[in-house]
């Protein structure tokens, strides 16, 4: 299978479900899984950053300057 295209549910919950893909079990890190903002290991609170995708990790400067911007202007 080609981890590279979209993979599978499957796939996806194996790579959510693997402790190797967790540090400390709270940071998320898995270079095959392309995607910038996976499920949280509990589903219910939401998303995580994938560490790994430098893409993602990007993003997530960009929204915490982005929020200390906005914080900033509102006081």
């Amino acid at each position: 299978m080609d981890y590279d295209n979209d993979p599978d549910e499957e796939t996806k919950n194996k790579w959510e479900n693997d402790p190797d893909n967790w540090i400390w079990g709270i940071f998320y890190y898995n270079p095959k899984d392309k995607r910038l903002f996976p499920p949280k290991k509990i589903k219910q609170f939401g998303y995580t950053t994938n560490f790994a995708n430098p893409h993602s990790v990007f993003a997530l400067i960009i929204l915490i300057i982005a929020l200390i911007v906005i914080g900033r202007h509102l006081n």
